[in-house]
């Protein structure tokens, strides 16, 4: 393997480790809970982390205008700036969840308004946020963290603090549950003792392995007015499209869902196979947002180029991997999510839909790492906003005639404009 092949796998395999390591905290919380003896406990959860996870994924910004920030300060050999950046990051990272927690009675109002739920899993739901709502520093600076990590090309360290959380998660929700009698209480703490263990290693792999930027910390970068300027007209445009990504996949399972309980368990059966595809994906999405920003930053235009190349075979030979994998074993897979006859049977209806996913989206995940990279998310979100529109008016214009299938034949659109889009505006800012 050459040096730029192994540039981009040191990077992006660590970062597959992390993401793969993501759905445990919130498995280890559902099978803890499932053992509990009512149903109702399952449902708080699964609504307690989907609320989490949306709130949380608003603020993905943080991970990824830091990251590509950084990556090219850290290629211009720009110290100071690196550790300003981190500094800006945790800065706006910190004020953003204070402000969660002062607001969290009227965000937990405005949730279940919008949540139709038993009163049972409302109260135990509520339990749960009003617990795990005080983590909200330690996530927020995680993600502060993790995108620094990785812009100054280190992603083991995330990965090191992934598999730490899980670990801590699993004892103290075990503790908590079993050894103090606390239930639903019991996953939340065992969660947020997680989330604070996490975010205390990044502190402690932070000053072990760069504690040399300790002098270059300092808040008054915060008043740094241009610095600042930049750094929020970056993470707005990354904001933007988080918020249109939010209204294709939300709306993708609300139109499932108005079409019966079977097509609704199809689609998100089927879209696992999107999940999982995305985790390895990402990984070299994250690679291209560390070595786009670290060129662009040396100005090293031609091994930018080459890089990129490299990446879109890596990118092409997975997709092709993935496609073949879910042609012999796509349905052993579903059967191992389900053992439900009729969901089964009709997710064969749809399945050549899920076959399309690796090759048409691909190209997304990539070209979102390097525009992150590159900083160019102007560009990043009008590829998002233009994807967007269409699959809205794909399905509503062909609902009434193809039903489920224009739901996926928009979102395989969608997928595809993403990378499309990006792909011709990039050649205005990566040539």
């Amino acid at each position: 393997m050459n040096k730029g092949n192994r540039e981009i796998t040191a990077i992006a395999l660590p970062s597959i480790v992390s993401n793969i390591t993501v759905p445990l905290l919130g498995l280890v919380d559902v099978t803890i809970v499932g053992h509990l003896g009512a149903a109702s406990y399952i449902g708080a959860i699964a609504i307690g982390s989907m609320l989490f996870n949306t709130i949380y994924w608003l603020f993905g910004f943080l991970r990824m205008g830091t990251s590509g920030m950084t990556s090219q300060a850290y290629g211009a050999n720009n110290t100071s700036e690196t550790a300003h950046l981190l500094t800006r990051s945790c800065g706006v990272g910190f004020i953003a969840a204070i402000a969660l927690i002062l607001l969290q009675f009227p965000i937990e109002r405005l949730a279940f308004t919008l949540i139709d739920t038993t009163a049972e899993i409302e109260m135990y739901a509520s339990q749960y946020f009003r617990i795990c709502i005080w983590g909200a520093p330690a996530m927020l600076g995680l993600y502060s963290l993790t995108g620094w990590f990785i812009g100054m090309q280190n992603s083991r360290y995330p990965m090191f603090i992934a598999i730490v959380q899980n670990v801590v998660n699993i004892v103290a929700s075990l503790l908590f549950v079993y050894g103090c009698d606390m239930k639903i209480e019991g996953v939340a703490w065992g969660t947020l003792v997680a989330q604070y263990a996490g975010f205390f290693m990044a502190y402690l792999l932070w000053k072990h392995q760069y504690g040399y930027l300790s002098p270059y910390i300092q808040i008054k970068s915060l008043t740094d007015r241009q610095a600042m300027s930049r750094f929020f007209n970056v993470n707005r445009d990354i904001f933007l499209r988080t918020l249109c990504l939010i209204a294709v996949t939300t709306y993708f399972t609300s139109a499932g869902a108005s079409q019966g309980e079977i097509t609704l368990a199809v689609n998100t059966l089927l879209m696992q196979l999107f999940t999982l595809f995305s985790y390895f994906m990402d990984g070299f999405a994250y690679a291209g947002e560390a070595l786009t920003g670290k060129y662009i930053g040396a100005k090293d235009s031609l091994s930018l180029q080459a890089m990129i190349k490299r990446l879109f075979r890596w990118g092409i030979s997975i997709a092709f991997l993935f496609t073949a994998l879910y042609i012999l074993g796509g349905e052993h897979f579903l059967r191992l999510l389900t053992n439900e006859p009729n969901v089964i049977e009709a997710s064969g209806d749809y399945f050549y839909w899920a076959l399309l996913i690796p090759i048409t989206g691909y190209s997304a995940f990539l070209m979102d790492g390097i525009f992150i990279g590159a900083t160019a998310t102007r560009y990043m979100l009008w590829g998002m906003l233009i994807a967007s529109t269409c699959f809205f008016l794909i399905y509503w214009g062909l609902q009434g005639i193809m039903g489920n299938h224009a739901l996926w034949l928009a979102f395989i659109v969608y997928l595809s404009l993403r990378g499309i889009v990006q792909r011709i505006l990039g050649r205005k800012i990566l040539s």
